[in-house]
């Protein structure tokens, strides 16, 4: 049989196609980087749009450059204003400065005189200080010092009512003189508001009804939340979950309550939350990649910790009396996720504390940055080479330890404000055999499977004597390495090397007993969670020893029992994850 050549033309659509495919294998995966630096680059983002949703002015003030506007709260809801700022649409505006601060308290004070406010026709402002979308401000005097308690009602069976003491902004739990900021209203709801004041003793002296159509979210964000019942039958703890840092919906905090109702939505500069410090009925989060903020509970920015040539990475806490400790990284630094920051809370001086790279500069020099071909192909290019997630400070030896992601080890520094040095490490010991670290590690005492790709490492409670104490941690069970060549680490069938899993694996909530005497670690508690391959915690709380649990790639969070058993869980929406979720109770802040 006569073999025939290709026709021309066949042949050109033949190379053609193999050329497409040439570029695609080319294109496909740069595209998929640049997609990928374009998700982990949200994190720097700061608002440039901050414009209010306001009705029309009903008045100014020119000296402190602020508009009254008319909230639009419902044809038959309460009367209501917002505080517009008048270079709010001018570059480089942002609620989160303390300048636009004096001037928007300023106005709330004059707002004061204009006539004598009572609970039938108080001063209310929605969000006076932009730092919520529906918090809600109130300003009235009573004849007899007396209290406030509100309940928030929703004509919806799925949506419980929402009662709470008012934490009023003088301290006192009884005043003639009462400034707060109600809490609960439900975007996109009608909100049904009874004020109940009572006197010292008890007697009701006053009962007032009013109505407030809330607008939605300004995130867009669901304002209800999936929910299932465990097998626990304890009851859920008072309290709102705080989500931080849901990705998608960056620059927002979100509080749930027990029923999955949004009760507060909170609008940041970017970034989100990384956790909630308490400090004198104030509270101090961060609230942009480069900026903390101490915040009252009218929702005022009291200072800011403008970090300059820092951005934030995932933990703040306190440390030595009068000091914030902050992870961070070097904004144009040539490796990520590896310094610590002191913060004067005072001055907001900020002091580079400690370099990991100079801590551990033996082990350092043997990583490298990622590479495309790693498992975190979407840091390529970047060094990220401890990945430092959370810190805790010990007070006893002025030590700190931290979570180490990208190692899967606790860590331990001692002296960190007179002459920093690891004391410990505490994880699979094989990682660190053939490093100058060797010797450092802490013997596992006990047959269980150690932690890999860990976060949210915190102080649980001092041991039987001196140098034993027990740490928690949220363990992703999740075994990654980035940044170096040479170690091939076989680890248990039960530890996930996926990041998204197979639906087989399982996370843990751990309790170790690190004894420093003994030189030992063991674990003392576990219970199975839902799998999250990175990001997550597991925090306990409340009176009855329950547990908060968040695994961010699975998108649920949940409350446990002291056991480890499932009360109820709740499911999110995000893109990829959310960081993390807390449970505070807010009191002496929101709440007296």
């Amino acid at each position: 049989m006569e073999t025939q050549t290709p026709k021309p033309r066949r042949r050109k659509w033949l190379l053609i196609l193999l050329a497409v495919l040439l570029v695609l294998a080319v294109a496909v995966p740069l595209i998929v980087l640049a997609v990928s630096k374009a998700f982990t680059a949200q994190e720097s983002v700061v608002r440039s749009d901050w414009q209010i949703d306001a009705g029309k002015e009903v008045a100014s003030n020119e000296e402190l450059q602020i508009e009254y506007a008319e909230a639009d709260l419902g044809d038959e809801g309460m009367r209501a204003l917002y505080l517009v700022p008048m270079d709010i649409d001018e570059e480089g505006f942002t609620f989160y400065d303390t300048e636009v601060q004096q001037r928007l308290s300023g106005a709330l004070e004059e707002l004061k005189t204009v006539t004598t406010w009572t609970a039938d026709n108080p001063l209310a402002v929605v969000s006076p200080y932009g730092t919520s979308s529906n918090g809600l401000y109130l300003y009235f005097t009573t004849d007899m010092p007396t209290k406030v308690q509100y309940t928030v009602h929703v004509d919806d069976p799925d949506i419980p009512d929402f009662t709470a003491i008012a934490a009023d902004a003088s301290g006192q739990r009884f005043g003639r003189t009462h400034e707060f900021q109600l809490i609960g209203l439900v975007p996109g709801e009608v909100n049904e508001v009874t004020l109940t004041i009572a006197g010292s003793w008890g007697n009701l002296r006053q009962t007032v009804h009013f109505t407030v159509e809330m607008p939605g979210t300004e995130s867009g964000y669901n304002t209800r939340l999936e929910t299932t019942d465990g097998s626990s039958e304890e009851e859920l703890s008072d309290g709102l979950f705080t989500m931080m840092r849901v990705n998608g919906y960056l620059g927002y905090g979100f509080m749930y309550d027990n029923a999955g109702v949004m009760r507060y939505e909170m609008v940041l500069e970017g970034f989100g939350l990384d956790r909630i410090l308490s400090a004198d009925n104030d509270i101090i989060t961060c609230v942009s990649s480069t900026k903390i903020a101490r915040i009252n509970g009218l929702g005022q920015v009291e200072q800011v910790y403008d970090l300059d040539g820092y951005e934030l990475h995932h933990d703040i806490g306190f440390g030595q009396d009068g000091e914030l400790l902050a992870l961070a990284e070097h904004a144009d630094g040539e490796t990520v996720e590896d310094v610590v920051l002191s913060i004067d809370l005072e001055s907001g001086a900020v002091t580079e504390l400690l370099d990991f790279t100079q801590v551990m500069d033996g082990y350092f020099a043997m990583t490298r940055p990622v590479s495309a071909t790693d498992p975190f192909f979407w840091q390529a290019g970047e060094w990220d080479w401890i990945h430092l997630n959370s810190l805790q400070y010990m007070a006893e030896d002025d030590s700190l330890i931290v979570s180490s992601r990208e190692t899967s080890t606790i860590i331990k520094v001692k002296g960190i404000h007179t002459a920093p040095e690891v004391d410990w490490l505490a994880g699979d010991e094989r990682f660190w055999a053939d490093t100058p670290c060797a010797d450092l590690c802490l013997t596992q005492e006990g047959d269980f499977v150690p932690q890999y790709g860990q976060h949210c490492v915190e102080f649980l409670q001092n041991g039987e004597e001196d140098g034993v104490y027990y740490l928690l941690l949220y363990n992703n069970n999740y075994w990654s390495l980035n940044s170096r060549d040479g170690l091939e680490l076989e680890v248990a069938d039960t530890v996930g090397t996926d990041l998204y899993g197979d639906g087989s694996e399982t996370s843990q909530v751990y309790v170790y007993k690190i004894d420093e005497n003994a030189r030992t670690f063991a674990l003392t508690q576990s219970f199975d969670v839902p799998y999250s391959s990175i990001v997550s915690n597991g925090t306990p709380y409340g009176e009855y020893g329950h547990w908060v649990v968040n695994s961010g790639v699975s998108m649920v969070f949940g409350e446990y029992d002291s056991a480890g058993n499932l009360i109820r869980e709740y499911a999110y929406e995000c893109t990829m994850q959310n960081y993390r979720t807390f449970k505070y109770d807010y009191q002496g802040f929101w709440f007296a």
